[in-house]
């Protein structure tokens, strides 16, 4: 096989269809998506639902984050690599300082010793570094898009069924988020939203971007909804003037929502009876920022404006945080959330620019878990978990001051729920040539990505069957748990 082969997820099970097929036909019937009953919805959904609240957080690095200058092995042999391979070939210097220098990289203790070996995070992560001190944090290493488990000689090879468009950031960032390449339908936190949607009394709320759209919560019966920071998106010209006319706002409310009998029309205007509907719920739902709801994040220091600056990430996270708080008004037990950040395609100024990326990321998490700690008097920590995702990797060898696209790349996940205070599996060999180098120091996956997220679900509350269908993958893989979650 070639690296063009399709990757085609098994058919979904008759349960599944079923199931789809029963849900599709109450929408259908209430005239308008996801007018959803609990009464009426499938006992066996009903079954799955949990009375207590839950949500996923995902936080996609968008451009791929360089995971070399993340966590770093800092045992001498290691360390000897690291800064031999950092300094590129036209003599740019891509290195940390060392634990102990002047800015150096901060030194953490996992719980599970790898031999002769020790680690470290990012200069700027000193925030996450006590995250992952205090036991809610974890490292996951080394994952990556793989549709089999995979060795070098397979992949030079091109001997077993590998993922499609490696090291293009669109089919990449679509396959992090739904195991297929660009131009994918649905997604993992969707479709996990699919299957725990009989938890909400108001399902559009149970798959939530403060990032545009994001086919990582696009499901097959539900929809994502889109949040900013001001709310809800309204739909212009329902209240007040409309073209200078105070008598028109209700006529044109009439006249884009009223039932139609050609299906295009009538589906359009269901969109928009929804819309308007979502909308009005969380404006009245949702808990306000600032005194009188969910603290202000404030400022981030900025190393490339050496002051403080507005933190975009922070803001979204939140937003997020305020929707939590909503989360009875809003009739939420089970809920996926997507935030991004971008800036983290490193080709160049790597040192600076990276940098700059890391002290935003340890603001907005830090503000996080500090916000679920005390969200309006209750701790939400143990019923929310933060992971994050990105394209891909970087290359461990320079292109000038920069690198390039890589494959696998470490990540972290946060919250009260996760064994923190520990790297998950054995960190890779620092440098180029070894087992799991794919060229310039590219990591082949040690973990797939399903892995990562069938640990999520699990925790999340779906049991084996409904993880197989989230994650069509999962059966090629012999470990389907990785054990970082309680």
């Amino acid at each position: 096989m070639t690296n063009s082969t399709r990757f085609n997820p098994p058919c979904a099970s008759r349960r599944a269809f079923l199931r789809t097929a029963s849900t599709l036909s109450l929408l259908g019937s209430a005239g308008a998506p996801f007018a959803l009953n609990l009464a009426t919805i499938g006992a066996a959904a009903a079954q799955t639902a949990g009375s207590d609240y839950k949500a996923l957080v995902c936080l996609f690095m968008n451009g791929g984050n360089d995971s070399f200058n993340t966590v770093l092995a800092t045992d001498p042999t290691s360390w000897a690599e690291y800064l031999r391979l950092r300094a590129s070939t036209d003599g740019a210097v891509i290195a940390l300082p060392a634990v102990g220098s002047p800015g150096g990289v901060l030194p953490i203790v996992p719980k599970t010793a790898q031999a002769g070996r020790s680690f470290a995070l990012h200069p700027n992560l000193p925030q996450i570094k006590g995250l992952f001190d205090a036991g809610r944090l974890a490292v996951v290493p080394n994952v990556g898009p793989l549709v089999v488990p995979t060795t070098a000689a397979q992949y030079l090879a091109r001997s077993v069924r590998l993922p499609q468009k490696l090291f293009s950031h669109n089919d990449q960032q679509s396959l992090w988020q739904s195991s297929m390449p660009e131009g994918a339908r649905s997604g993992w936190g969707g479709r996990m939203g699919d299957l725990l949607v009989a938890s909400n009394s108001a399902p559009i709320f149970t798959s939530i971007s403060v990032s545009g759209n994001a086919v990582f919560l696009a499901g097959q019966i539900i929809n994502q909804y889109q949040i900013t920071d001001a709310g809800a998106v309204p739909i212009d010209g329902l209240r007040g003037e409309l073209f200078g006319s105070s008598a028109s706002a209700n006529p044109l409310q009439a006249i884009i929502s009223s039932d139609r009998n050609n299906l295009f029309e009538k589906e359009h205007a269901a969109v928009v009876r929804r819309s308007i509907a979502a909308q009005s719920q969380l404006a009245t739902g949702l808990v306000p920022a600032g005194a009188a709801g969910v603290a202000d994040p404030g400022q981030y220091s900025s190393p490339r404006q050496g002051g403080l600056a507005r933190n975009s990430l922070a803001v979204q996270l939140q937003t997020v945080a305020r929707v939590i708080a909503s989360r009875s008004a809003l009739g939420a037990r089970r809920q996926v959330f997507f935030v991004n950040m971008g800036g983290f395609d490193t080709h160049d100024n790597q040192l600076g620019r990276h940098a700059e990326l890391m002290a935003q990321l340890d603001h907005a998490m830090a503000y996080f878990d500090g916000v679920l700690g005390n969200l309006l008097g209750a701790n939400l920590r143990n019923q929310v978990t933060l992971f994050t995702a990105s394209d891909f990797g970087r290359t461990f060898r320079g292109n000038g001051d920069g690198t390039d696209h890589g494959w696998g790349g470490h990540h972290l996940v946060m919250g009260g729920a996760v064994r923190g205070q520990d790297i998950v599996g054995a960190f890779p060999v620092t440098g180029l040539g070894h087992a799991q180098d794919v060229g310039g120091g590219s990591l082949l996956p040690q973990y797939a990505v399903d892995q990562y997220g069938a640990t999520l679900a699990s925790w999340f509350g779906l049991n084996a069957s409904q993880i197989a269908e989230v994650f069509p993958g999962i059966g090629n893989f012999a470990n389907r748990n990785l054990g970082f979650m309680t």
